[in-house]
């Protein structure tokens, strides 16, 4: 600790070589090993480096060398994690996370990519490797970022290795990872139905899709999307209401409701586990998703596309993203948002087209209930032998840990993680008969028992070409280029939208989604009977596409992605449910149903839209419930509010009045969540997605239901009474924590953000918090907003997920394009770019995104030449 406060007081006085030591070169010349040719990097006032090469080896060596001085520690923290390694860094307190990662085998799985991309892809990889390890060679530990003089107190044994290629690999699972789909709405559901809620209600909880309100993606589908039903398609399943409602089954007609509650236990475990890992970017947080639009040249000012996107992730300290420009004599020429550790861009443009991103949001993980006796498990009346293997984990300041991984046909079972962790301290070896520490867990269900043992299938657990497809992405010319890309792009599956130079617009679903041969992804399967399993994935021709719809603008935002009348098969019934997307499609077809054509500046007003799509539904109900005293005069907030949700009152564009009625509002749903529910159990409370808008919604309009009902009191309650509540209890919350004036209550004093570093910012050490977290500071928007700000109302109003970045491509000039990301380019504390764009980022603001050389060169701040 007393080296910590050395470099706390360091870093406050401003001139500790332990603090600036590491910060990047981004002036003068240097030598690197490698190149063939020199190359040279303008950065702007924000950091963000523009690199120019004689081809593209030197292109991604230098793109490796300038990632690894400015975010080298971020990069070596991400791939001890996607492989299971992070108690060599930290200690035993990581052995959990470390037990789950190696369980599931991202870093294997990795590995046999290697083999299955291009020469070309793989060529690229050894390039950017070679740039990192440059760095390294270079620079020690200190030299390299402040967080490896913070984790030389707890582990000075630990070295640094070299980048390997296959690092940059692991981390496409990472993000598969965070965006994979329902899982944990499977295991809620299962959750819910154990506690002792009937199937009847779990589905009123789960609501249908509401397709007459909230607009899918795809309104007109290509030919491709319209073929005849059965091609692939999930024959007999129907997702919601499939099964009769007679307690003995779930939804999709699975597993029988009494297996699903003596599993529960075991369930219970590996959400726990899956609730601790960390959330890598955090898109599998509740209520989030990201948008993405393109509006045609027939509706835009400047006569051509106009492209924005802004990915809602969860916040981190640096940012996920790094802003880059990647320009050689060859077919590289591109610019926009990568991760550090992954050559390429991920979204932006090139001189030709754009694209941008949102989380399709397919069903592609599903768990498996297996009866497992000693190392077989069930099939068919069967007994299969598990494949076992067994992995050593190396822990810092503690001895080697064993872990056997057992694995069915339908995936590795992540429960046998959660047992050998029990075990761990006590017997981390396998007996001699090979069976793991926890086979105790998962006793034999003929026996007797109740315990099962839950398998994971998921897509991303098959080795895929995801890294083939960026590498294509970035050199695309046109819609078949663009779309040969999106071939290849298998998980994780995302919304694409597209523009180009010519005119065009369009969107493209990609991924591996799987078919089932029975059941609908919804609940829990059973893997003893085989006809659940998986029997192929939907063709590439046969997923959603759209080109130049009639409508002129295509929108994303995690919305269903086609209407099922439309569409032979099935993609996931567990979407968002539309909120985001619907407002982006009225803003737009308001705008030009006025007459008036869009620009940049309009859709840079668009993404910071603060209107809450659930207050013209709830707001009259709620005026509608007489109030007395200092509970009337907060309800009055409520009269005339335009629903938007600004911080404060500070912008011309805002008033305070609107801020109070924010604040009001919000803690006035969270008490009513909190009251209506009472039901749940502590760690099934509602999180405030949208989907928890369409259940109330649906309430509102049932004020005798059951739902409402207080059952901690004799009375029985009825909408009104928990309506009444739900004002009274938030005006008391309100004016203990702002004050007993209303109008001066601010949305932004209660919904604050607090960016941590990933790594060490919840060290639970404060100095050391002190010195790489940021903030708090209050923020605009909420939960399913455009300006999807996102909260927790089970845990409190501060921000959980956020626009990761904003993007705006004009494809009528390109240097009129937009951009922004959440904290800065830099990952060391104390620089001033660790988060100089924070700022601008949480008023809505965004920075140029330069393309023509001369403005990059003309505008620079520094040059950076790097020479063989």
């Amino acid at each position: 600790m007393g080296v910590v406060l050395v470099l706390v007081l360091a870093a406050a006085g401003g001139g500790v070589w332990a603090v600036r030591t590491a910060f990047p070169q981004y002036g003068g010349q240097l030598h690197l090993a490698g190149l063939s040719a020199p190359v040279t990097v303008y950065y702007d006032a924000h950091a963000i480096p523009q690199v120019y090469a004689a081809n593209a080896a030197d292109l991604f060596t230098a793109q490796g060398y300038v990632q690894a001085q400015e975010r080298f520690w971020e990069m070596d923290f991400r791939r001890h994690l996607t492989s299971g390694r992070l108690a060599e860094m930290f200690g035993s307190s990581q052995l959990e996370t470390d037990a789950y990662l190696r369980t599931m085998g991202w870093r294997r799985v990795a590995e046999q990519e290697w083999n299955l991309v291009s020469p070309q892809t793989r060529t690229y990889l050894r390039d950017y490797a070679n740039g990192v390890n440059a760095y390294l060679r270079t620079h020690g530990a200190s030299a390299i970022s402040l967080e490896y003089s913070v984790l030389k107190l707890s582990d000075p044994g630990y070295r640094i290795a070299p980048w390997d290629p296959i690092d940059s690999l692991a981390w496409l699972k990472a993000l598969a990872w965070d965006l994979r789909g329902n899982m944990s709405d499977e295991i809620e559901r299962a959750s819910l139905l154990a506690a002792g809620l009937s199937r009847n209600q779990v589905e009123q909880l789960y609501p249908e899709y509401p397709y007459d309100q909230h607009s899918p993606i795809v309104t007109t589908p290509t030919p491709a999307t319209k073929t005849a039903a059965g091609t692939a398609s999930n024959a007999g399943t129907t997702g919601s209401g499939a099964a009769a409602d007679d307690g003995t089954t779930t939804g999709g007609g699975s597993v029988p409701a009494g297996t699903l509650a003596a599993a529960a236990p075991v369930l219970a475990d590996v959400d726990q586990a899956v609730r601790q890992l960390p959330d890598l970017v955090g898109d599998d947080l509740p209520g989030i998703g990201s948008n993405s639009w393109v509006i045609s040249g027939a509706h835009t000012t400047t006569g051509k596309p106009i492209l924005a996107n802004d990915p809602h992730l969860e916040p981190s300290m640096p940012g996920i993203w790094y802003q880059m420009g990647l320009h050689c004599t060859c077919e590289y020429n591109v610019e926009g948002f990568t991760f550090s550790g992954v050559p390429g861009v991920v979204i932006g443009h090139n001189s030709r087209i754009a694209w941008g991103f949102t989380n399709l949001d397919p069903d592609v993980s599903d768990l498996y209930l297996e009866k497992v006796r000693g190392n077989q498990y069930e099939v068919d009346g069967q007994w299969r032998d598990l494949q076992i293997r067994r992995e050593t984990i190396k822990v810092a300041g503690g001895k080697p840990v064993t872990l056997t991984i057992r694995t069915t046909d339908n995936g590795p079972l992540l429960s046998d993680a959660s047992a050998e962790l029990r075990a761990i301290g006590v017997k981390p070896d396998v007996d001699p008969s090979g069976a793991p520490a926890s086979s105790a867990a998962t006793p034999d269900p003929d026996a007797g028992a109740t315990g099962y043992a839950v398998a994971l299938r998921w897509t991303a657990l098959e080795p895929g070409r995801t890294m083939d497809a960026l590498f294509t992405l970035d050199k695309a010319a046109n819609w078949d280029q663009f779309r040969d890309a999106a071939k290849m792009f298998e998980v994780p599956a995302q919304n694409l939208v597209y523009a180009d130079v010519d005119g065009n617009i369009g969107y493209q679903s990609p991924g591996k989604i799987p078919v089932r041969g029975k059941g609908d992804g919804r609940w829990p399967a059973p893997g003893w009977d085989s006809s659940y399993d998986w029997t192929g994935y939907l063709p590439f021709d046969e997923l959603p596409s759209e080109f130049n719809p009639p409508q002129g603008f295509i929108a994303t935002a995690n919305q269903a992605v086609i209407n099922p009348a439309d569409y032979p098969h099935f993609l996931t019934d567990d979407w968002t449910d539309g909120y985001r997307s619907q407002r982006i499609m009225d803003m737009i077809s308001s705008t030009i149903s006025s007459g008036s054509d869009v620009s940049v500046a309009d859709v840079q007003r668009m993404q910071f839209d603060n209107r809450n799509g659930l207050a013209p539904a709830l707001v009259p109900a709620l005026l509608a419930v007489p109030q007395r005293g200092a509970a009337a005069r907060a309800q009055g907030l409520l009269r005339g509010w335009d629903f938007q949700e600004p911080a404060d009152g500070d912008s011309d564009s805002v008033t305070g009045r609107d801020s109070a009625a924010a604040a009001y509002f919000n803690v006035v749903w969270r008490q009513l969540l909190a009251k209506t529910f009472d039901e749940l159990p502590a760690d099934r409370k509602p999180d405030g997605s949208d989907r928890w808008w369409l259940v109330m919604t649906n309430l509102l309009s049932q004020p005798d239901s059951p739902w409402w009902d207080d059952k901690s009191t004799p009375k029985v309650e009825t909408r009104d009474d928990i309506l009444a509540s739900a004002m009274t209890a938030a005006t008391g919350e309100l004016t203990k924590r702002l004050g007993s004036d209303p109008t001066s209550w601010r949305w932004g004093a209660i919904h604050t953000l607090y960016v941590q570093n990933q790594s060490l910012g919840t060290s639970g050490i404060g100095p050391i918090e002190w010195l790489f977290n940021y903030g708090p500071v209050g923020v605009s928007g909420g939960s399913n907003i455009v300006n999807a700000t996102g909260w927790d109302p089970s845990v409190g109003y501060q921000v959980n997920a956020v626009p990761s970045m904003r993007m705006i491509v004009d494809m009528s000039n390109l240097d009129s394009s937009r951009w922004i990301q959440l904290t800065g380019e830099s990952g060391h504390a104390f620089s001033p770019h660790y988060h100089d764009q924070l700022d601008l980022w949480r008023t809505g603001k965004t920075l140029p995104m330069r393309w023509d050389k001369a403005g990059i060169a003309s505008s620079s701040m520094d040059s950076l030449t790097l020479k063989p």
